[in-house]
């Protein structure tokens, strides 16, 4: 266990309880989660300082700050989230297994802050849960989803899971491909270990359902964009 590792249990983790607690409760008095979102974004710019992560952001052109998009990416490190979190300028919301939902106070200030909590190995029950995140775009905000359902140890793309592009469908949504470059390094998987570090997120332009003549064709041109820029 390192230096920054001890810095997780001992610093990360009673700011995040603190910060789930006072998020919970903002959530409670307007019911939008929006409030959450602005808590959970300067909780990513924390621990990517207080970790030593420096995070460099190419492509921003490529969408509207505050827009509605399916935000998809590549998932090697724990990291993925705060990061993306802190660096992107959307009102996220992330798609998250049904399990995390039932943690007291962690879960709570995310179901009712506006993610999705998904159902894993029950198709028809996770295909549900995973259409419900249209309405969240529908309702104007954004959600991320990872495609490739886990977390790639060696930083190589894993194949994707047509699930997050029927959300695309379903809301009428555009997806937004980002890149992340260096986050298995950052946090390995199987690991305990946090390393100092650079990660690049690397945010492609948008695909408009409209323009594919199947979820299957959006879902290759999705993953084709993020592995042009991991190569």
């Amino acid at each position: 266990m390192n230096a920054r590792t001890l810095l997780f249990f001992i610093i990360l983790i009673p700011v995040m309880f603190f910060g789930m607690l006072t998020g919970y409760i903002m959530n409670t008095i307007d019911g939008t989660g929006d409030r959450f979102h602005r808590l959970a974004s300067w909780w990513g710019r924390f621990s990517a300082w207080l970790f030593g992560i420096t995070v460099e952001v190419e492509g921003e052109e490529n969408y509207r700050a505050g827009g509605s998009y399916l935000v998809v990416s590549n998932h090697a490190g724990m990291a993925d989230i705060p990061l993306l979190l802190g660096s992107m300028k959307l009102n996220l919301r992330f798609v998250a297994k049904e399990e995390l939902g039932r943690i007291p106070v962690f879960g709570w200030a995310l179901k009712n802050g506006g993610y999705v909590m998904i159902k894993r190995g029950q198709n028809r029950e996770a295909l549900k849960s995973l259409l419900a995140a249209s309405e969240v775009i529908k309702s104007g905000r954004s959600v991320h989803i990872f495609p490739e359902g886990t977390r790639s140890a060696t930083g190589k793309l894993l194949p994707f899971k047509r699930g997050a592009f029927l959300v695309a469908e379903k809301a009428k949504a555009e997806v937004l491909p980002v890149t992340i470059i260096g986050s298995h390094i950052i946090t390995p998987k199987k690991s305990l270990a946090i390393h100092r570090g650079k990660v690049r997120l690397i945010i492609g332009k948008p695909l408009r359902t409209t323009d594919f003549p199947n979820v299957e064709t959006l879902m290759q041109a999705s993953r084709d964009a993020i592995a042009a820029n991991l190569n």
